[in-house]
């Protein structure tokens, strides 16, 4: 590991030599200058951690070198020590961006002690810098793969969107890639060095969801022990995702409009307004139009979301990208697993693209990673792929030939296999859209054999 490079700045030769002796014991690269023309020179030229300068100079003051020093290298830190200590002049140097000040004569313990903070807060913004650059890459708007002309214009679209702060709502089934879209748009937004929080709204029950949301005070429900801040208080100054919006009830549709009207929440048992600076992008896997029709979805709110609609469309809409997201998973967990990189068999491929994947992307990626995980040889075969891919017999709701009048059994099947997938099936929210109990609805999946297209936790 590089030593951290230092550069001490006093007008007394003794105190440059005190200076330099010390810290070099501590294991730093230690460089001093008697005079402050000269350190700015050399901090224009050079590359330092950290600079320590006395206030009271001859021809330039430390706090006029610290102001200079500012305008050509802002994130340089800065310690001030004087002998003549003072309540302005402290507040002054740390206005102009000091990270500490310290007083002669100082304690040995305590330069060591602002050294090491001061060095340590560099470490952890650089190390702050790397994590924005790397989650910038790992949600650029590339890793939605796909080369179909609906995704290229669907990229170029969130790319244009990202720089904007308008609410967002993303639609499309369950598996599609609705978070990772909601991802990308704020890793490269104005607000991407700001928090990304998200909340899946079908995963909680109301009287929680209202809580989680907008927070809520101290014994305005039994539990609440302490005043709690809300998820869209946590995310102030950056972009709150709201997955599954459609599932909300109206209460919470009021107040979801009213974030977005008057850019305030109002906490559970709170009557006092707080201010919030988010930008809102919601999900749905629902007709939120059709909700509206129904009256499920409040029309204010829906037009309020609706001002930039982005449209993920369903994987068996877009054949063409199959070829190029499996062999993009199959890179993916032969890496995670250290294995060889394989292919896919000839016959495994025509599989793959025969299937109608109700899943879509969150299905197809689990199917792979199951292929990868069960393949022996360089070459993922057929023999590799989960059963139903096998078999081939995805569930078709609706029969190819389309008859004039479906017969009830098939519309039966077709609603509770939506109502499935609607909640991610929760089995318990799917009966209770279906208005029947529990056990009814699993007499009637083992009556249709309907299977789950294997949901893994999150949104791709």
């Amino acid at each position: 590991m590089d030593k951290a490079k230092i550069l001490v700045v006093d007008d007394e030769e003794s105190m440059c030599k005190f200076m330099e002796i010390m810290l070099k014991k501590e294991g730093y690269q230690v460089i001093t200058s008697q005079d402050a023309q000269s350190a700015l020179k050399q901090v224009k030229n050079e590359s330092y951690d950290l600079v320590i300068a006395d206030l009271m100079m001859p021809e330039m003051s430390g706090l006029e070198l610290l102001s200079r020093v500012k305008s050509v290298s802002p994130d340089l830190n800065f310690i001030v020590m004087t002998a003549f200590a003072s309540v302005d002049s402290a507040i002054e140097a740390l206005k102009k961006g000091a990270f500490d000040y310290i007083t002669k004569p100082f304690r040995v313990d305590e330069i060591k002690i602002a050294v090491r903070k001061s060095l340590e807060q560099k470490k952890i913004a650089r190390e702050n810098i790397q994590l924005k650059k790397e989650l910038k890459t790992k949600f650029d708007f590339d890793c939605f793969i796909g080369n179909s002309p609906e995704i290229g214009k669907l990229k170029k679209m969130a790319e244009r969107v990202a720089r904007s702060d308008s609410t967002v709502l993303i639609e499309g089934e369950s598996g599609t890639g609705k978070e990772l879209i909601a991802r990308a748009i704020h890793y490269h937004s104005p607000r991407s060095d700001k928090p990304f929080i998200t909340i899946n709204c079908a995963a909680l029950p109301e009287n929680l969801l209202e809580s989680e949301l907008f927070g809520h005070v101290k014994g305005s429900f039994t539990g609440a022990i302490k005043d709690k801040e809300g998820l869209f208080k946590v995310a102030e100054g950056g972009t709150f995702f709201s997955d599954e919006v459609g599932m909300t009830s109206p209460a919470i549709q009021a107040k979801l409009l009213r974030v977005l009207e008057e850019k305030e929440i109002t906490p559970v048992g709170g009557t006092a307004p707080i201010k919030v600076d988010v930008r809102l992008i919601a999900a749905t896997n629902a007709d939120l139009e059709r909700e509206v029709k129904l009256g499920n979805f409040r029309a204010d709110l829906y037009y309020r979301l609706h001002v930039i609609p982005i449209r993920i469309p369903p994987l068996r809409q877009r054949k063409d990208d199959i070829k190029l997201l499996s062999s993009y998973f199959v890179r993916k967990y032969c890496q995670k697993m250290q294995k060889e990189e394989k292919n896919i068999a000839d016959e495994a491929l025509k599989r793959l693209l025969s299937c109608k994947w109700p899943g879509n992307v969150r299905e197809l990626e689990n199917a792979i990673e199951h292929a990868v995980l069960l393949s022996r040889g360089n070459q993922i075969t057929v023999e590799d792929l989960p059963q139903k891919v096998q078999d081939d017999n995805q569930i078709e709701l609706i029969p190819e030939a389309h008859p004039v009048t479906p017969t009830l059994e098939t519309i039966e099947k077709a609603y509770i296999f939506w109502a499935l997938n609607q909640t991610g099936w929760q089995k318990s929210k799917a009966a209770s859209i279906l208005g029947i109990d529990s056990s009814t609805l699993y007499r009637k999946i083992e009556k249709y054999k309907l299977k789950s297209p294997a949901f893994s936790v999150g949104d791709l």
